[in-house]
């Protein structure tokens, strides 16, 4: 077993809901996150889906859970920008990073889901535009450039930039990729990198192998200050604590996706679930090339399970897995938090 260590753990899921019960779901969802905040985890994420029965809009969730949560780091993983304005996009994360008091993790991806059926819904950019250049404007709108000379207000004159400027909100904008030109481009950029448990295969032999050549080629490549930051996410359903009827959601979870572990699709390779006791998930942990001491740990919760199975899953991580690979929780977690 090696020596890995794990700093910083946080978790993301998609806020499913009934359909005739959005408001429940979402609840939900908001009290898990104060749940991770009062156990210790430091990030809190939410994805944004389309067309499904899932959070369709990660910051207008992210603006009610800022006035739910005071110390946890708040994170859109991930919003992708093929349907998005720019400079609207930015105004937004000004604002939900504003009403956080600056605990904003600015999550985004070159993607555009469903992209077939959206498209004749209006997209707002014309055209095939290269999502790269709908980041590049992203980002230089969270730059808060000027855009030209002084404009009128009721305040007096100001210089026209995207509102609230948040200084620093850039450094704080994470890449969602897997494939060898959004990690090259992240690192370009100077931004961090958050991975999935899908990878582009690079050549390589298993997707543990193809996601440590990806971080290693960022690192080397990285443009910005420091030594620049990972995410990896990974899909972990510990059964230390759960119930029967947990444990036999959890194997028909684990059992439905292990197919496609099992050779590339379309030049992909995709992880194996974390899935067993406590101590068989921190042995395939500590044994996860990526898992360095510096990656940080997102724990990517299954679609449609319950708030009870949520917590479940956490709290068995928190309590049996994270403190045996070095992991120290939040300052001012309440350490016997349990389901």
């Amino acid at each position: 077993m090696s020596t890995a260590t794990i700093a910083s753990a946080g978790f993301t899921l998609a806020g499913n809901y009934p359909e005739t019960d959005p408001a429940a779901g979402l609840e939900d969802t908001l009290r898990l996150f104060e749940f991770a905040e009062e156990i210790g985890l430091q990030v809190a994420g939410i994805r944004q889906r389309h067309l499904e029965r899932g959070v369709s809009s990660a910051l207008t969730f992210l603006a009610a859970a800022t006035q739910r949560t005071r110390s946890i780091r708040l994170e859109t993983a991930v919003v992708p920008l093929g349907y998005e304005t720019p400079f609207r996009l930015a105004e937004d994360f000004g604002t939900v990073d504003a009403l956080s008091g600056g605990r904003l993790n600015v999550g985004i991806s070159s993607s555009a889901p469903h992209g077939a059926l959206l498209r004749d819904l209006g997209r707002v950019e014309d055209g095939d535009i290269d999502p790269y250049v709908l980041i590049g404007r992203f980002l230089e709108a969270l730059e808060g450039r000027s855009l030209g000379a002084d404009i009128p207000t009721p305040y007096g004159p100001q210089t026209p930039r995207v509102q609230p400027h948040i200084a620093g909100l850039r450094d704080r904008v994470w890449l969602g990729g897997g494939s060898a030109r959004s990690v090259r481009w992240a690192a370009d950029q100077g931004l961090k990198l958050l991975l999935g448990n899908i990878t582009a295969a690079a050549g390589a032999a298993s997707f543990e192998d193809a996601q440590r050549a990806h971080i290693d080629d960022y690192h080397a490549h990285f443009a910005g200050p420091g030594t620049g930051s990972v995410g990896v996410e990974r899909v972990i359903l510990p059964v230390d604590s759960a119930t029967a009827d947990q444990r036999a959601r959890y194997t028909a979870y684990a059992e439905s996706r292990q197919a496609r572990t099992e050779q590339p699709t379309n030049g992909h390779v995709f992880q194996r679930d974390l899935f067993g006791t406590a101590e068989e998930i921190v042995e395939r942990l500590a044994s996860d090339p990526a898992i360095d001491g510096l990656t940080e740990l997102r724990i990517a919760l299954p679609y449609a399970l319950s708030l009870d199975d949520y917590r479940q899953i956490l709290s068995d991580i928190r309590h049996a897995v994270l403190p045996r690979l070095g992991w120290v929780p939040a300052a001012g977690a309440l350490a016997s938090a349990a389901v």
